[in-house]
């Protein structure tokens, strides 16, 4: 978004003291028409990251817009280096609390495991103590990692989940789903003892207080002795559970030994909106989980820093290694911040492969769900949106996505469809087709150009809401060739949005995204794969199911026009008034005489046609 002096008429001012300011680090202080302090932020040369807000022309993110239309006036403080200007702007912060800074609030209760008080007990995350006569294991900072904790331990003693009351149950109904593969011990069977089960759950409750390492040494010691008390049996059980065990530790996040004390840190942003996600793991396992909803979005890498810098100013120590899902600017100058605060090393660090990897996917991931819920969009189609803008380096994840395709039999019935989609999603109130006027034989790139010269000519015409918006994203069913041959009529109409090619493979799958040069791969980027391919199926949907239309519709009027004094004008009026052939056939003599405009004995031979039409 343009700021302008209309927006705010103090710019000119700002400008001019801007362009005196010294370019020396330190931090500058916005302030609203009431004096009140709305940002704080550092530079390492303060004219030059000033001057970006208030410069004519600048694009800003809208929260930055919102901040730049509401400055009054500035204050700036001259350090003498920028690590000082960032210990200074995290103070500042912290003092006055900015509307535009990201502030953070962790307002989390505590969480438990509890385990029920009955003769076949079941292990259960809850938020509160509400029952005396059960135990609990905790209090627990993060739900998360209660949740998934129990999760994990009634999944590898087999433990069941269901609502069946044991052993008031035994033998009434058949095994659940559950047992049958596998997930389930199958209390309900009546097999197991009272004692043989809470032994299970012995078991379950020191896995998750000491870690799969110790819970198979104490289940291996048990074996050997069972295996000498000559308790066969018993042994057996106890193998396979402890290959359980290690099965689950092997692709498992929450308990892993392996894994050094660290916090793991994501970002997800939508259209408009962005949060963060933080995972803690101490002492070889995962301690707590928190999301924060950091308002509206701006440059990630700079939002990321900003969000750390926050974020550890509120806590009293750190582990010695942060992982992060992307790069920043400045990390060696949080990690010497981090160091004078905390008073020991820390590494920020990006994995880029092995189980590291896998944990700042993990937090990815959460970052994707808690922001689905703020905007009303799945995990999975944030996740598309903002791996196909890194995909494609756009600026920000896409709102608006139109995506076209030609189809036509031979030089007959040319057609194109145009798709909408919104924040992922299919918005079929702005889809549109379009009859090709112009190009009389079959030529695809012609037929683009001139869907695309339509589109956009309506959009300058303002006729249709469907043509009003312009979109942040443009594709076209087709690969570099489709690309070269339309950018150059948005750039003679002067639409600046991005325009790239989606490729099909021999199985007409989509394969890659064309840039008009060369081919950018989405294998990597599961759910952007999966958007574009919806996009693509919806696309060639309605370009096909159209030109399938039209050719019925040609068919048809073919028909209608071997009657004697019909042409195709009679015959497009009766088409156009009964829309199908059931329609006509259900169409009186006289209707149709009137709506075609002919005699009666041309409407006879008319109706006899339609009669026998299949």
């Amino acid at each position: 978004m343009y700021i302008t002096d209309e927006h705010n008429p103090r710019l000119p001012y700002l400008r001019d003291k801007t362009s005196k300011l010294t370019t020396s680090p330190g931090c500058y202080i916005m302030k609203d028409k009431s004096g009140k302090i709305i940002y704080i932020g550092k530079a390492k040369n303060l004219r030059n990251r000033v001057t970006s807000y208030f410069r004519k022309g600048q694009d800003h993110l809208p929260k930055v817009w919102k901040m730049v239309s509401n400055v009054n006036d500035y204050e700036f403080i001259v350090t003498d280096s920028e690590f000082e200007a960032l210990v200074l702007e995290c103070s500042l912060i912290k003092l006055h609390t900015p509307k535009y800074n990201i502030l953070l609030k962790d307002d989390k209760g505590y969480s438990y495991i509890r385990v029920t008080d009955e003769p076949f007990p079941r292990l259960q995350a809850t938020l509160q103590k509400f029952d005396n006569t059960a135990e609990y294991i905790g209090p627990y900072m993060s739900s998360y990692a209660v949740k998934q904790a129990v999760e994990e331990a009634n999944k590898v003693f087999r433990l069941p989940t269901c609502n069946r009351v044991f052993p008031r149950d035994f033998r009434k109904a058949r095994p659940c789903l559950n047992y049958h593969i596998k997930r389930c011990m199958g209390v309900c069977t009546g097999q197991f003892t009272e004692k043989e089960y809470r032994e299970t759950v012995s078991q379950a409750v020191d896995y998750i207080k000491n870690g799969s390492a110790q819970s198979v040494e104490r289940l291996t010691a048990e074996m050997e002795r069972a295996a000498e008390n000559l308790e066969f049996e018993l042994a057996a059980k106890l193998r396979d559970r402890i290959a359980a065990i290690q099965k689950a530790a092997e692709n498992q996040k929450i308990i892993d030994e392996t894994i050094p004390d660290c916090d793991i840190i994501a970002m997800s942003q939508n259209v408009e909106v962005a949060c963060a996600s933080v995972i803690m793991y101490r002492g070889g396992r995962l301690v707590d989980k928190a999301d924060y909803f950091l308002g509206e979005k701006e440059d990630s890498g700079k939002m990321l820093e900003d969000f750390l810098l926050r974020f550890y100013s509120m806590k009293d120590t750190a582990p010695k290694t942060i992982l992060l899902d992307e790069e920043i600017e400045n990390p060696e100058l949080l990690e010497q911040f981090l160091r004078e605060k905390y008073k020991h090393a820390v590494r920020i660090a990006v994995p880029k492969k092995g189980h590291l990897l896998r944990l700042t996917t993990l937090a990815k991931s959460n970052a994707n769900e808690f922001i689905s819920v703020k905007v009303g969009r799945t995990g999975r189609e944030v996740a598309g949106l903002e791996e196909l803008a890194k995909a494609l380096n756009l600026p920000k994840p896409p709102r608006f996505i139109e995506c076209y395709d030609i189809s036509n039999l031979a030089s007959t019935n040319m057609v194109a469809g145009m798709v909408v989609f919104e924040n992922g999603r299919p918005c079929k109130k702005f889809y549109k087709k379009f009859s090709i006027k112009t190009v009389e034989e079959q030529n695809d790139y012609a037929c683009m150009q001139e869907v695309i010269e339509r589109r956009f000519r309506n959009y300058f015409e303002k006729t249709d809401e469907g043509f009003s918006t312009l979109p942040d994203l443009i594709l076209l069913d087709g690969g570099n060739g489709h690309v070269n041959a339309v950018a150059p009529v948005l750039k003679d109409m002067g639409i600046d949005v991005p325009l790239y090619g989606l490729v099909k493979d021999d199985k007409h799958r989509t394969r890659a995204i064309a840039t008009g040069d060369g081919e950018i791969s989405l294998l990597k980027s599961r759910c952007a794969f999966n958007l574009v391919t919806e996009i693509q199926d919806e696309v060639h949907r309605v370009a096909i199911t159209y030109q399938k239309s039209k050719r019925n519709k040609s068919a048809f009027s073919l028909e209608l026009t071997s009657v004697k004094g019909v042409g195709e004008k009679k015959a497009q009026k009766l088409i156009m008034a009964y829309k199908t052939k059931e329609a006509l056939k259900k169409a009186s003599l006289e209707d149709i005489r009137r709506t075609a405009g002919v005699n009666e004995e041309t409407a006879r031979a008319l109706k006899d046609i339609i009669d026998n039409m299949m």
